[in-house]
């Protein structure tokens, strides 16, 4: 089996597509608070490119180094264990759906941090704002990244790794981007109830989708867990 097929940069990517649903609400609020006011001649597509350029900079950073630093420890794993692992997607997407992140402890220290920041930027330009807060983003308590950043850790190099939290980043731009640059549009027609709904119909049907790819594991017919990097 294949390392790739357990973190495929695709699985990476529709995971960060459905996380922005949750991104938006949680993170949302701060990245639309860095956009430039009226009466500001700070170009808004600047702040906005160089918030999500710097956040998917230290997501690729951070994925880098977990999957550089698993790489032994997976050697030591088993080849009959080894052909569960890609369950881990299936167990993401379940947790995403039933919202389980609520659950994951909240280390205080990383709130200290956050307070430091807001303090560092104030009466910086807001470019500089997007830069550091981007670069901070993974200091935000946010489960389904610590998640996806455990999974890092098993993708068997840190290539791997930086490819797989790199697609990851790149799946919660568009609609972060949106909340930004559209804000009034999103807020009076993507209720927190309506974004609720559809990540829970999304995260539910893709994870019916890899664990019909997977069948072959539990002895059922099928294409085995190497196809999944092409769901």
């Amino acid at each position: 089996m294949e390392l790739a097929s357990v973190n495929s940069p695709a699985a990476a990517f529709i995971a960060g597509l459905i996380t922005s649903l949750h991104c938006a609400g949680m993170c949302g609020p701060l990245a639309c608070a860095l956009m430039p006011g009226r009466g500001d001649r700070t170009d808004g597509n600047t702040v906005s490119t160089v918030y999500h350029v710097a956040r998917i900079a230290s997501y690729t950073l951070l994925g880098g180094i977990a999957g550089g630093l698993g790489r032994q420890p997976l050697a030591w794993v088993s080849g009959s264990a080894l052909r569960w692992l890609p369950w881990l997607m299936v167990v993401f997407f379940l947790a995403l759906a039933l919202r389980w992140d609520r659950f994951i402890p909240r280390l205080k220290a990383l709130g200290g941090v956050n307070l430091g920041l807001r303090g560092w930027v104030g009466g910086r330009s807001r470019v500089e704002a997007a830069a550091a807060f981007g670069l901070a983003t993974p200091l935000l308590p946010c489960g389904p990244l610590y998640f996806l950043l455990a999974l890092a850790l098993i993708s068997g190099s840190a290539l791997r790794g930086v490819e797989f939290m790199l697609a990851f980043g790149l799946g919660t731009v568009p609609l972060l981007w949106l909340a930004q640059t559209q804000f009034q549009w999103v807020r009076a027609r993507l209720s927190p109830l309506w974004l609720g709904r559809v990540r829970v119909a999304l995260a539910l049907t893709v994870a019916l989708v890899i664990s019909w790819r997977l069948r072959a594991t539990l002895g059922l017919p099928g294409p085995g867990p190497g196809s999944l990097i092409c769901f």
